[in-house]
């Protein structure tokens, strides 16, 4: 899928850190601990964009978990008056303008990830965890993301080694994608539980990267409308595994489906590579989507 004969980008280098980035996040779990969510509290977890959609992942599978109540909310959403026992902010570049007025305005106590220490964000937080080993020079956000939600889902319980070893077999080319999938000129895609967030985080690298038309629903809700636009030349990605029933009807419509055993954030890397692959295809630069900063930073007002 990949040209090897093509100069390397930033994000494809920093989409081939992954594995290793996750390993390392999962040795750091014994001195964050203390500083992560406690079992039974309720926790809102707020960012913009990617970081966003890492939010929503971590809330929903906090809850599945039995964590505690968790909200996810875009941080120019966050509604500061509610009450919670901890807020915690993702931000790569601990810059962005809405997260840092979100966690200046909560009472509650507050948490900081990011990449990048010293910066407006973790000035507004109580409390940080900086995770400067998955900084990034591309735009696209790929190692910090998904190195926080590892780090997140560990400390829930969940093993980092499985997901490791499976991202590192997608990286070495075995789990090849249908050749489908790889020229479909639109791809939705779809995922239940902490895996929707998954699955919009995958639609955003396609649409960042190689301006293609993406989609992502939760699973039970893609038949009430958006299967739709379903058809040959089309494809749809589902992230776990897939509701009954789900698989037949997708089939039914001549678009190509997307179904394999991975964990969801080891085929977020297949999805990346994806993005990578559409966009060089298309001539564009995959660290430097259009119309994208690294960070958005309003004027105060």
């Amino acid at each position: 899928m990949t040209d090897s004969s093509a100069p390397q980008t930033h994000v494809r280098a920093e989409i081939a850190r992954q594995p290793d980035a996750w390993a390392r996040a999962a040795t750091l779990l014994p001195e964050l601990a203390g500083l992560l969510p406690r079992p039974g509290e309720a926790v809102a977890v707020i960012g913009c964009g990617t970081s966003w959609f890492m939010a929503g992942a971590y809330a929903a599978l906090r809850e599945a978990e039995g964590g505690g109540r968790t909200d996810a909310f875009a941080a120019s959403e966050f509604p500061a008056g509610r009450d919670y026992d901890r807020v915690v902010a993702i931000s790569r570049s601990g810059t962005t303008t809405e997260v840092s007025r979100a966690l200046e305005a909560t009472q509650a106590p507050t948490l900081a990830i990011t990449a990048v220490g010293g910066t407006p964000v973790c000035e507004a937080a109580t409390e940080a965890v900086v995770l400067d080993f998955a900084d990034e020079q591309s735009v696209v956000q790929t190692v910090f993301a998904s190195t926080t939600l590892m780090l997140l889902r560990t400390a829930l319980g969940t093993p980092a080694s499985p997901v490791v070893d499976q991202a590192r077999s997608v990286l070495a080319a075995a789990h090849v994608l249908d050749p489908a999938v790889i020229a479909a000129e639109q791809v939705s895609f779809l995922g239940s539980g902490w895996a929707y967030g998954v699955a919009q985080e995958a639609a955003l690298k396609l649409r960042e990267a190689a301006q293609l038309w993406t989609e992502s629903y939760p699973q039970m809700e893609y038949r009430h409308g958006p299967i739709a636009v379903a058809e040959p030349g089309r494809a749809v990605w589902v992230f776990g595994t897939p509701v009954p029933g789900l698989t037949a009807d997708i089939e039914a419509t001549g678009a190509v489906l997307v179904d394999d055993d991975l964990d969801p954030l080891a085929d977020l890397v297949r999805a990346q590579l994806l993005a990578a692959d559409r966009a060089e295809a298309a001539g564009l630069d995959p660290d430097r989507p259009r119309h994208l900063t690294r960070s958005v930073v309003l004027a105060d007002s």
